[in-house]
């Protein structure tokens, strides 16, 4: 049954043609990959399907009746209330049942006609049992299965949402939504913040879902892992294939190469026909056959040529520490307001470790990155960096000093002393070509944005390589460039990353964090 129509949808952003005139259906029970490179329109997509976006043309129909919640990251929520208020806000339709139930109980007591009684437990007695059915006085426990899966429970039911981070924040976010047993679950990077034990849960939670779900990753396992359907977007199109993310990518690769050679017969012959009419519609004998190929030509429906897509290049340039030890960590202990968030950590780095700061709480990697960059203090212990230590390095949460900016505003803030030529030169070769280069990073995708940030980085020399969830948001492609330029770098790294398999290759140590 179909519970998603979408029909001749065409949407324009900032002069980009995103989608024309494309359509899909999604039924019932399908669980769906969205995929495309970055600035494909993936979270333009999801904006309109939820409303949250006019499309300019086109219709976007769903089922009457169909319950339908959205992720979305960047949403503001009421930050005065507790962790558990807000989870609890799941089932706000269920306390107000509870409220009026425990009123009909009130004005039970003081009713004395006979009949109005009975009405009244003949009332309550339904509520109570809907109320029953739904599990409401289990409630707790189950929003706690949810946030110990997730790992939300670290951050204590009690703490004011105003007191997390933007990541711990999203998790909330996908820890309500989980809750609310949806028809239809729209997720946008629901991996972004979460650890593999929590991407594990995630994972089997999504795998046993009886609803619909539609999903955008770019952690191309996960996709194989939850989604049975990928989606992809591409030259303003929305085309979609059944299997998973492997299915996908074979399916695709013989499409393109159809395509590609069916544009190929289509322009030779169009070649052909021109030269013809070219040849002959002078002549009187033969302008009645070349007019006849004209009006034939003019109805040919031409197909758009190929796209082909350039994979960004990342370079980060290095210069010698001449110093094997480059890190020691000593009894070091972090956290917040003067409290320790976990045991005395202590390991040590060579100028060439490239080192996977791995770990299941959800609670201490960025926390330990921050502290050695000395954005927040030390609770005890120490560490020291070799004297002759360059580092770089690239944060978690997208942040910039004001999203109005647009890429060259921002790397000539940052390097006043480069010309617009070799900014717009570096700029291209990570991908953010012509208008992408003036738009205001706020327009741009998530993916975007991270090749801004690992621009900036490409133009100071260093030894050392701090990156916090380098991959969150770029495209298959631009995390192999990445990859490729990471496993270059002759310096030492230290990497925090969700994506075991991008880590375990790149990396030569892995240190745990650990309760």
């Amino acid at each position: 049954m179909s519970i998603l129509t979408i029909k001749g949808l065409t949407h324009i952003f900032d002069s980009k043609v995103l989608f024309d005139n494309a359509d899909l259906t999604v039924n019932n029970g399908e669980h769906i990959g969205i995929v495309g490179l970055n600035g494909a329109g993936k979270t333009t997509f999801m904006n309109i399907i939820a409303g949250r976006l006019p499309q300019d043309s086109g219709e976007i129909k769903w089922l009457s009746g169909i319950r339908w919640g959205y992720l979305d990251q960047h949403a503001d929520i009421d930050r005065s209330q507790t962790v558990m208020e807000y989870l609890r806000s799941s089932f706000n339709y269920l306390y107000e049942i509870n409220e009026k139930l425990e009123q009909l109980y009130c004005d039970m007591a003081t009713v004395e006609d006979p009949d109005e009684l009975d009405k009244l437990i003949n009332r309550s007695s339904k509520m109570q049992e809907y109320l029953d059915n739904e599990d409401f006085y289990d409630l707790d426990s189950k929003i706690k299965k949810v946030a110990g899966g997730l790992g939300v429970h670290n951050f204590g039911y009690d703490t004011v949402i105003s007191k997390l981070s933007g990541g711990q924040r999203a998790k909330l976010m996908l820890a309500k939504l989980l809750l609310e047993d949806l028809d239809v679950m729209l997720l946008d990077e629901p991996t972004n913040f979460l650890d593999l034990e929590h991407i594990e849960w995630l994972r089997k939670f999504l795998d046993s879902y009886k609803g619909t779900f539609i999903l955008i990753s770019h952690d191309t396992v996960f996709l194989n892992d939850v989604c049975k359907i990928i989606v992809n977007i591409e030259n303003s199109m929305i085309r979609k294939y059944w299997g998973n993310y492997d299915e996908f990518l074979a399916q695709h690769e013989q499409n393109a190469k159809q395509y590609a050679d069916s544009y190929e017969r289509q322009q030779r012959e169009i070649k052909k026909m021109e030269d013809y009419i070219a040849r002959n519609k002078a002549r009187a004998a033969t302008a009645g056959m070349a007019n006849s190929r004209k009006k034939m030509l003019d109805r040919i429906e031409v197909m758009q040529k190929p796209v082909s897509v350039e994979k960004p290049t990342f370079d980060f340039p290095y210069t010698l520490a001449v110093t094997k030890h480059m890190l020691e960590v000593k009894n070091l202990e972090i956290g917040y307001d003067g409290k320790a968030i976990l045991p005395p950590i202590s390991f040590e780095m060579a100028s060439d470790t490239k080192l996977w700061i791995r770990g299941t709480n959800g609670l201490g990697k960025t926390t330990l990155l921050k502290t050695l960059m000395k954005k927040l203090p030390a609770i005890s212990g120490k560490f020291a960096f070799n004297v002759n230590s360059k580092i770089n390095y690239i944060e978690q949460d997208l942040q910039f000093r004001t999203m109005e900016y647009n890429a060259i505003t921002f790397m000539n803030e940052t390097y006043p002393k480069m010309s617009q030529k070799d900014i717009r030169t570096q700029l291209a070769r990570v991908g953010l070509k012509k208008e992408l280069t003036t738009k205001a990073i706020g327009s741009l995708s998530g993916g975007e944005q991270v090749k801004i940030k690992l621009c900036a980085l490409m133009q100071k020399e260093s030894n050392f390589l701090i990156l916090d969830e380098p991959t969150n948001h770029l495209d298959v492609n631009a995390k192999e460039a990445l990859f490729e330029a990471l496993a270059e770098y002759k310096g030492a790294i230290i990497l925090v990353s969700h994506e075991p398999m991008y880590a375990e290759k790149l990396c030569n140590d892995i240190f745990d964090i650990v309760f």
